[in-house]
């Protein structure tokens, strides 16, 4: 029990360290600057062109909750979509043209071409769908699922001229409804910024690089400078893949990444099934395929999250059956590491509107998360890793 006590007490301790001196990954305060006199200046402002690109790959049924709140963008630039249909079979070209026919001229759907060797699916979608944006300025890299409060665009241009931006990203605010969904949808971005603390990301010269797929409004011509998405193409993890490409180019690029609750993801993850395969698919490509630093990442989230709460049960267990100076040792380390875990969660739950009485219930999350993993090793090994929509995508860049 005393090495019980010593373990938990070194978890405490490092929680004590994630909360205060690990880039403020807890906090929920890195959203887009909102400078005074912006609505005043914005008929002054000179508003470049952009294209938004949108691979989609069997879609047909969440384009009617999305697609129109992106064509319907009020900006004072031209603004332009590129769908590219990524070999739908379910209507998805056709869904979405009758979508754009309330906003004449704003949307082209691209019918995409075959993969060929060494591209990710996704990653070539985009990549047609930049070629096809004509001379834009600027490309909104987007995702079918995604819907956008009204503004949303010309906030993000805002941000991205205002301060010399090659890369301005948000992450969206996923659908968190159904039991399962608001368990583990908020930790998925939780532990989302303890990978890349926004902050550091935001910092020029750090080397903590990051977006989220969802909304990434980049310059054309940084991503030129950087080599277009060609040194990504095998890349699985595509946001966080073209965050590093474009911060740790040669010229890297100011980069900035936040949250924000006006652009949300409408996907629905009734199931737990729907949110396992989501997680599972790409968990393993993060930790490069390597069964040390697997076994190193389920060690790490058993002490970090399942032994706090574990000592604190245990300890006051035994303090309550007569024990001596370690239960006592051992629960107040544990309620010490539990406690400052739960205060690190509540700003996230918040943000999704979530009680905070949710947030002693993170470590049954983190293990979900660490069978999540698991489960990911398992299907790379098996032959089945990254399969998404229907398609296995080969092992390549993790990004």
């Amino acid at each position: 029990m005393l090495v019980a006590a010593v373990l938990a007490a070194l978890a405490a301790l490092t929680w004590a360290y994630l909360l205060i001196g690990h880039g403020g990954y807890w906090r929920t305060d890195q959203r887009l600057p909102l400078p005074a006199g912006r609505a005043a200046a914005s008929s002054r402002r000179s508003w470049p062109g952009v294209a938004a690109v949108v691979p989609a790959r069997n879609e047909s049924k969440v384009l009617a909750l999305t697609l129109p709140s992106l064509l319907s963008q009020d900006y004072q630039g031209e603004f332009s979509v590129v769908l590219v249909d990524d070999d739908s079979r379910d209507g998805t070209a056709d869904v979405a043209r009758a979508l754009g026919g309330a906003s004449p001229g704003r949307l082209h759907v691209v019918a995409g071409c075959p993969t060929p060797a060494g591209w990710a699916g996704k990653v070539w979608a985009m990549e047609q769908g930049r070629l096809a944006a004509g001379e834009a300025e600027y490309l909104l890299f987007t995702d079918a699922d995604i819907g956008y409060a009204p503004g949303v665009l010309a906030a993000l241009v805002a941000a991205a001229q205002d301060d010399d931006r090659g890369l301005v990203s948000q992450m969206a605010l996923l659908r968190a409804e159904t039991f399962w969904e608001r368990l583990i949808v908020p930790a998925f971005v939780y532990f989302f910024s303890m990978l890349y603390p926004f902050r550091r990301v935001n910092r020029p010269g750090a080397r903590t690089a990051a977006a989220a797929g969802g909304c990434m409004l980049v310059r054309r011509s940084v991503l030129e400078a950087a080599g277009g998405l060609g040194p990504i193409r095998g890349a699985r993890i595509d946001d966080v893949a073209l965050g590093r490409l474009l911060k740790r180019s040669p010229a890297p690029a100011r980069c900035w990444l936040g949250l924000t609750t006006d652009v949300t993801s409408r996907r629905p993850y009734p199931r737990l099934a729907g949110l396992w395969d989501m997680i599972a698919r790409s968990a393993y490509t993060q930790l490069r395929y390597s069964p040390a630093t697997l076994a190193g990442t389920l060690a790490g989230l058993l002490w970090l999250y399942a032994l706090p709460p574990a000592a604190a049960l245990g300890g006051l267990a035994w303090l309550a059956a007569g024990g001596g100076a370690t239960a006592g040792w051992l629960a107040a380390a544990g309620l010490a590491g539990w406690s400052i875990m739960t205060a690190s969660y509540v700003p996230m739950l918040r943000l999704y509107r979530l009680s905070p009485w949710r947030a002693p219930l993170l470590p049954l999350t983190a293990m979900l998360y660490a069978g999540m993993t698991a489960d990911s090793a398992r299907r790379y090994h098996l032959g089945r890793g990254g399969q998404w929509k229907g398609r296995t995508i080969p092992a390549g860049r993790t990004g």
